[in-house]
């Protein structure tokens, strides 16, 4: 997801809390393409990725690129 999305204490706090109410891995890592900045959360569920993509406008990474 955009890392604009989690910037601020307040936005971080609610992305962060629902990413650990599924299966998020403890840290997500920051990926910079096509002049943006992204954050990615992994998790081990495919369908908590899908929510978490469809809860915050976020996109799932295509299985070549994760």
């Amino acid at each position: 997801m955009s890392a604009d999305k989690v910037r601020g204490v307040r936005n971080s706090e609610i992305v962060w809390s629902f990413a650990e109410s599924l299966s998020a891995a403890p840290r997500p890592y920051s990926l910079d393409r096509d002049d943006g900045e992204f954050v990615v959360f992994c998790f081990t569920r495919p369908e908590d990725a899908q929510a978490l993509a469809m809860r915050f406008h976020g996109e799932r990474l295509p299985d070549t690129q994760r």
